[in-house]
């Protein structure tokens, strides 16, 4: 199987490991250097299989991943400090609470932990959805600075999502902004990553959980559970309509088949939209599909103003993908691209702008 380990301490923001301290100091140590350490190559590689075929792209319903909740999600909340001194806490289901289901499903086999192990991608089987990247905390305050990206309608989508901190955020904002009595357009949000699983056991999951942070106040708790119910599930969907707010759902791999099956779930006419690529770009690989899969859709979907923002580390030692890389690449194929911020702090990270000509 081919597997890749980024190892840099803070990549998984919310280190779940039972590893001992030494390798901690180790993932430190790493970080602080700047390097990339990977097994051995002949048993790990960031590259596809030869002759393995990927997931082909498909629409989650989010009726149909609603209806895989357990009846509770352990949590504990991630606060991120913002530009402006503020603060955004985004609730997040704990990784052993997800174990924890996985092997009451299995029945203690454990044949669905893939991407709850050491490998942070496992190439066309797991691509790191389980884990919250450094990237997509850069991605939430560049959101927080620039609020025609979500607050007066339009469409997000939020590409590799995984946890989906980014489109968190923003749910929350939109909540709190109509509680407010803050008028607003229609939003869709829609949320991709490569495997169901993730979209079923984190990403619907947290999104149940930062509703419930914004409309549930009294009693809630940064670290706790949070009860699942009929009467709950029906709560949550009532609130999103009564804010006007739709949510979509994408597995598989990227690619012209996505870009066809995202047009035709969100391709109606808007003033807005915003592309969402956090740690995307992590392999030559990679860098060519996604940055195939983000041109294809800025140029198919509707929208005034098309614009992405996507976040990666500069470069990313022994894999060979780096945000130079991509930059020429899209700029090749007729794209503006513009640096709007960066992050030195550890592994150098930075966050551009992408919009296309004539958009």
């Amino acid at each position: 199987m081919s597997t890749f380990s980024f190892s840099f301490s803070g990549d998984d923001i919310e280190e779940d490991s039972s590893n001992p301290t030494a390798e901690i100091e180790e993932r430190k140590h790493i970080a602080e250097s700047g390097t990339l350490q990977r097994p051995s190559p002949s048993v790990s590689s960031a590259f596809p299989i030869s002759g393995q075929p990927l997931l082909p792209p498909k629409l989650c319903s989010p009726t149909s991943l609603l209806a895989t909740l357990p009846s509770k999600i352990a949590y504990s909340t991630l606060r991120i400090k913002l530009d402006d001194g503020s603060e955004v806490k985004i609730p997040r289901r704990e990784l052993w609470d997800v174990r924890v289901q996985l092997m009451a499903e299995d029945e203690g086999s454990g044949e669905g932990m893939v991407g709850l192990g050491k490998d942070d991608v496992k190439t066309g089987v797991y691509e790191g959805g389980f884990k919250s990247w450094e990237s997509s905390v850069d991605v939430v305050r560049v959101l927080a600075s620039r609020p025609e990206h979500w607050a007066f309608g339009g469409k997000v989508l939020e590409l590799g999502c995984g946890t989906a901190l980014p489109t968190l955020a923003v749910l929350q904002w939109v909540l709190k902004n109509r509680d407010e009595g803050a008028e607003g357009k229609g939003l869709s949000l829609g949320l991709a990553d490569y495997n169901p699983s993730v979209l079923q056991l984190v990403t619907l999951p947290n999104l149940m959980l930062s509703w419930a942070q914004v409309t549930r106040t009294e009693g809630w708790e940064e670290e706790g559970e949070l009860e699942i119910d009929e009467d709950l599930i029906n709560a949550f969907l009532a609130s999103l309509r009564n804010v006007n707010l739709t949510l979509s759902f994408f597995s598989g791999a990227w690619g012209p088949e996505l870009v066809k099956l995202v047009g035709e779930n969100m391709g109606s006419v808007s003033s807005q939209i915003t592309i969402i690529g956090a740690e995307t770009i992590y392999s030559p690989f990679a860098l060519k599909s996604f940055a195939e899969t983000l041109l294809g859709l800025m140029a198919s979907m509707d929208g005034k103003k098309k614009t992405a923002l996507v976040a990666a580390k500069k470069v990313y030692f022994g894999v060979g993908g780096s945000m130079e890389d991509f930059c020429e690449m899209v700029r090749a194929k007729g794209a503006l691209v513009g640096q709007i911020r960066e992050e030195s702090d550890g592994v150098r990270r930075v966050v551009v702008e992408v919009e296309m000509t004539g958009s």
